[in-house]
């Protein structure tokens, strides 16, 4: 059974915000304990657009196994989307998803 981690905030106006589960703030807390994960995340964000899988293997020192298990986690968290093309993966940080972590840490 899937569940929608993050759904728009209903609002009135051109600004909207992105809410989380107590799930999903539990998956990103978890997932970004890992100091490896915060190093994934952070390469593509570096990003403008969407980072193909293999550049993050040739600059983390880990071999495709590990990277796979990391991204799955972050995928799983809700924080990268993963667009496969047949054997290739291209990555894309969900910023709404990350600012919407940032804010609830920032009203604890």
């Amino acid at each position: 059974m899937t569940e929608k981690r993050v759904r728009p905030a209903k609002r009135n106006g051109p600004a909207t915000r992105t809410e989380m589960t107590d799930r999903q703030f539990s998956l990103i807390s978890k997932a970004l304990a890992a100091p490896r994960r915060y190093e994934i995340l952070a390469e593509i964000s570096r990003r403008q657009c969407a980072t193909p899988c293999t550049c993050l293997s040739e600059t983390q020192p880990i071999s495709p196994a590990t990277l796979s298990h990391h991204m799955k986690e972050l995928e799983n968290a809700g924080l990268v989307r993963i667009e496969r093309q047949g054997k290739f993966a291209n990555l894309t940080l969900q910023r709404d998803v990350l600012r919407a972590y940032l804010d609830r840490l920032a009203s604890l």
